[in-house]
């Protein structure tokens, strides 16, 4: 092999090891919110749900970019969350939530939010089947 060959390898090799490194910092795990308490400040992903026996405090006509609402966990942790954005439609309906965000304290600055719809599946028939199996099983 030539010297130059051996080079280029070299190269090629470290930018795929550059381009690992910094693609990985990118990588994120779904936080419980016990875990996101003890990573203030952190950005961070939380899958919880809508804890519909608090109120939503939303007022468009006061400020339409003020949400807050409380999620619950899968584990059962809640923390209160504070949404500088316009309310999602859906966010009553929704199965799930995934908040983008940080812990402030005891409360999720959130900064994104995705949400998890049931009606979206409502008419595929694929989905139908899935429950109908799982109620069979039962």
């Amino acid at each position: 092999m030539k010297k130059i060959h051996i080079v280029a390898l070299v190269l090629i090799a470290g930018a795929i090891a550059y381009m690992l490194v910094t693609l990985s910092s990118d990588l994120t795990t779904y936080d419980t919110i016990a875990s996101a308490q003890q990573k203030q400040g952190k950005y961070l992903h939380l899958i919880a749900q809508l804890d519909r026996t608090q109120d939503i405090s939303y007022d468009p006509v006061k400020d339409p970019n003020y949400l807050e609402f409380y999620a619950i966990d899968s584990l059962g942790g809640k923390t209160k969350v504070v949404y500088h954005n316009t309310k999602p439609p859906e966010l009553e309906m929704s199965e799930r939530i995934v908040m983008k965000g940080k812990m402030n304290g005891d409360v999720f600055e959130c900064k994104e939010i995705l949400l998890k719809c049931p009606s979206k599946y409502k008419d595929d028939p694929a989905h139908q089947g899935k429950e109908f199996e799982n109620k069979i099983q039962d």
